[in-house]
């Protein structure tokens, strides 16, 4: 079983579950003590980027994102 999960939520976020650290381009790290998990935006209209904020219903975001069978 692996340490990290991420779930791909359908026309929203990316849930990270487990333990993991997340890090910005210059190398700092979010404090995300006592966060089992997190939400990461794929819309890019969350006011609280990498974080979900739910801005993606309003925004209408779609991408379902699930693995291509065959």
């Amino acid at each position: 079983m692996p340490d990290v999960k991420i779930i791909v939520k359908p026309n929203g976020p990316l849930r990270v579950e487990g333990a993991f650290e997340l890090v910005d381009a210059e190398g700092n790290a979010w404090d995300l003590t006592g966060k089992p998990a997190v939400s990461l935006c794929r819309c890019g209209a969350s006011a609280n980027r990498p974080f979900c904020d739910g801005s993606h219903r309003t925004a209408e975001f779609t991408c379902a994102a699930s693995p291509k069978v065959g």
